[in-house]
């Protein structure tokens, strides 16, 4: 018998050759997007640094996981659990940022939608654009109707049936041209709930790693413990109980 418990050991490593495979998919991913980098820092998005940092570090601590695990090494158990017990941190100060973040962008969603309204109508393409998402996301306007000035093109138009499906309809503004119902839903809380799914997906995914660090820190303490207690009978093999 080992130092560890066999289920436990087995259990372990499975979970760490499975974030290695990730951190192999995450490392094939950014060799893809590479590619695209100098497109991407032209348009002033950030760079895959942090892409790289990220995927080896996943593969880099799975490996030492599995090794920690095979060999039954304390002190390969305990730089482990210290790599935990990081991660975690760091996944949870990413996690309440993105958190913060999507909070502060809904405060400010009115202001910074408003901001973007005259260039949005002042350019051909973003107009033609703009209608074009009205038809298929069933929406009239960035911030509201008033957006199109004085005459409501027909994209926004609520057909009989076009307030099923939980979208709504309400009579046109006074004052305005255009049809007589339109969408009640803007355009601007369409893409909102697009980029709060990536909020969501984003914490999702961030505190998902740190309650999966915070597994692994306790299996690795469980680990260190079970290693101590075999060193301290004199190399007693750990055995489960019968009953």
């Amino acid at each position: 018998m080992g130092k560890i418990n066999g289920c436990l050991k087995c259990l372990f490593i499975f979970f760490n050759v499975l974030y290695a495979i990730i951190g192999c998919v995450l490392i094939y991913g950014a060799v893809k997007l590479s590619i695209f980098s100098s497109q991407m820092a032209a348009v002033g998005t950030p760079g895959l640094g942090w892409i790289w940092v990220f995927a080896i570090g996943v593969l880099g601590i799975s490996s030492l996981g599995i090794f920690a695990a095979c060999s039954e090494k304390e002190l390969a158990l305990k730089i482990f659990a210290g790599f935990m017990v990081l991660g975690m941190i760091i996944m949870m100060i990413v996690g309440i940022i993105v958190v913060v973040g999507r909070n502060k962008f809904r405060d400010n969603m009115d202001q910074a939608f408003a901001e973007v309204v005259k260039p949005v109508m002042e350019d051909e393409g973003a107009r033609a654009a703009l209608e074009a998402i009205q038809q298929s996301g069933r929406c009239c306007g960035v911030v509201n109707a008033a957006d199109w000035g004085d005459k409501i093109p027909d994209s926004c138009d609520c057909s009989v049936g076009g307030g099923s499906g939980g979208y709504g309809c309400k009579a046109r503004p006074q004052g305005l041209q255009g049809p007589d119902r339109i969408y009640s839903t803007t355009c601007g809380e369409i893409v909102f709930g697009w980029i709060n799914l990536i909020f969501q997906i984003l914490m999702a995914f961030f505190f998902g790693f740190a309650v999966t660090a915070l597994l692994g820190l306790l299996v690795s303490i469980l680990m260190i413990h079970q290693v101590r207690r075999h060193n301290s009978a004199g190399g007693a093999s750990i055995a489960m109980k019968s009953y």
